[in-house]
């Protein structure tokens, strides 16, 4: 039996992570968010009401379940104390039930300031950040001169960190960037009154992730965006800021990457990117229209509209590999319903030659055309089946062809937004 479990997005993100987590909470005893930031949007609709999460996991709304931001996560206090607000005026929010890393790192509204301004710099060469910080905020992780959660529980440290950081950060925005700068003592008095309302939730998680395992307790491991996007193994340098694959489960948490116990990818039956970078599949014109609009593909973040496609097998397979894939999640199913036809690109051309591996390079991929190979449509509706056996038969011939494609065994078919919207064929805990 699995314990500890690690959910990832296979693709681009914006796979319907936020769903499935929310769906095995009923298995897991705590949910660990690894890696990322408030550029992460996960959507979770019970009944007729609907749960936008960007920070706290979405296993929140499940009492008891103890929901953890993890090390590797870098934390915008005033997006996350405005999320806690919305849950509390909505009658979910648990306070015991929230448990912050002392290590994760702060964004502060200088970060956010560069990374706009950045992007604006960057004019037809821009990356297609969220412009949440996210990026300049692991820089400084990685420079050294990060601020902790941790930093807030001692007021003399912050000051002390803060003051120092924006000599530097002050000068660059002035002079390189011309944007106005920040004032010490309006930061100071902004982030401690934040500390007012967080301070209770941080704390060693990773000890308590610890001592949970020893209880033998089940635990879910949230990623958030995808597997391509990854700042290492993604299709570099339109990626995010941080290590999005299932081995951050156990450096962005703090427990020892022997305790993960399976690795679950999830992914859409097509393929969506939002920002810029290469897109094989991608469709243009009527075609990403019609995908788009039926499966509403928009930004839970940004609202920006997402780029759409067909699936993606080569790049499916390399998710598998990166991360040691023991099982699919294969979410929108019910998207294509009402196709007559239905395409999926099982190898790429590049240079006139066959290629089946998938090229992290941008210029490479930018430069590869898919190999489509056609599937019939189903042409009804799958929206209400809680059995695989009962779903039509060329939707179970299409899932089984993206089992063949990938290597990895389905789990899970998510067939509409809502929570019961879903077929298990086997609990990953289980």
């Amino acid at each position: 039996m699995a314990r500890n479990v690690v959910i990832v997005g296979a693709q681009w993100g914006d796979e319907g992570k936020g769903k499935i987590v929310d769906i095995l909470m009923e298995s897991a005893d705590i949910v660990v968010r690894f890696q990322g930031g408030n550029n992460a949007g996960h959507t979770v609709i019970v009944g007729e009401e609907k749960f936008v999460f960007h920070l706290i996991p979405s296993g929140i709304l499940h009492a008891g379940k103890k929901c953890i931001i993890g090390d590797g996560v870098v934390v915008d206090p005033e997006v996350l104390i405005k999320e806690i607000d919305v849950l509390k005026a909505r009658g979910i929010f648990r306070p015991e039930d929230l448990l912050i890393s002392n290590n994760a790192h702060l964004i502060m509204p200088y970060h956010k300031r560069l990374d706009a301004a950045r992007e604006r710099l960057r004019g037809e060469n821009k990356i297609g950040t969220t412009g949440r910080g996210i990026g300049p905020a692991y820089e400084d992780k990685v420079g050294r001169c990060g601020i902790k959660c941790g930093d807030l529980l001692n007021e003399e440290t912050f000051r002390f960190k803060l003051k120092n950081n924006l000599v530097e950060k002050n000068h660059y925005i002035q002079t390189i960037l011309h944007e106005e700068g920040f004032a010490v003592h309006e930061l100071y008095h902004t982030y401690t009154s934040y500390a007012e309302v967080i301070s209770r939730h941080i704390m060693d998680t990773s000890k308590f992730l610890s001592d949970a395992i020893a209880a033998k307790k089940k635990i879910l491991f949230e990623g958030a965006q995808g597997t391509l996007l990854d700042v290492d193994h993604g299709t570099y340098p339109f990626v995010t800021s941080s290590n999005t694959v299932a081995g951050q489960a156990a450096t962005g948490s703090g427990v020892g990457p022997s305790r993960i116990d399976k690795v679950i990818g999830i992914t859409k039956a097509y393929c969506t990117r939002v920002g810029e970078g290469p897109f094989p599949t991608e469709l243009s014109g009527a075609e990403a229209d019609w995908l788009r609009e039926h499966g509403g593909e928009y930004g839970a973040t940004t609202g920006r509209p997402r780029r759409c496609g067909w699936f993606d097998a080569v790049a499916l397979r390399y998710a598998a590999r990166i991360n040691g894939l023991d099982g699919l999640v294969v979410t929108k199913l019910d998207v294509l319903d009402k196709l007559d036809k239905i395409k999926v690109c099982t190898k790429y051309k590049y240079n006139g030659k066959t290629i089946e591996d998938f090229p992290t390079d941008g210029g490479t991929l930018a430069r590869c055309e898919p190999v489509y190979e056609e599937l019939p449509g189903w042409n009804s509706q799958t929206q209400g089946i809680t059995s695989f056996e009962k779903l039509p038969k060329k939707a179970q011939a299409y899932l089984k062809r993206l089992e063949e494609l990938s290597g990895v065994k389905v789990e899970i078919v998510s067939v509409g937004a809502k929570r019961n919207d879903v077929i298990i064929l086997k609990d990953p805990f289980k």
